[in-house]
């Protein structure tokens, strides 16, 4: 028996706003989509040629107008980037990075709901 890592889901409020943040961000683009028949959620996921790997956006119209509660927002996305340096100056422009840690040779970038990705090189 063989697991493979399929996708992550991310609640958002936006679904247009965080789209357009993971396409300009780390190239991501929709490959499906879903939507329940009442309109109560919408599913968008995302990727891109250098994975497999997908992030499913969800939208629940229930909380258009709150945002969600991510705790200590320990938990997070990483990507690893071939031009590393060319990815933060990318990311500096956007205004999107929220801490860099440069003893581990990383950082991290916040999306538009608050969450972290780890920016990380390849080694």
């Amino acid at each position: 028996m063989t697991f493979r890592f399929y996708h992550c889901n991310i609640n958002v409020r936006e679904l247009e706003r965080s789209l357009k943040f993971y396409d300009e961000a780390l190239g991501l683009k929709p490959v499906r989509e879903k939507e329940a028949a009442d309109g109560s959620f919408k599913l968008v996921f995302l990727a891109n040629e250098a994975s497999d790997f997908q992030i499913e956006l969800t939208c629940l119209r229930e909380h258009a107008d709150r945002d969600y509660d991510l705790g200590e927002n320990e938990s997070h996305l990483a990507f690893r980037v071939d031009d590393f340096a060319a990815a933060k100056a990318k990311h500096d422009a956007m205004g999107c990075v929220c801490f860099e840690n440069p003893g581990m040779g990383v950082y991290f970038i916040e999306d538009p709901d608050g969450y972290w990705i780890e920016i990380v090189p390849v080694r």
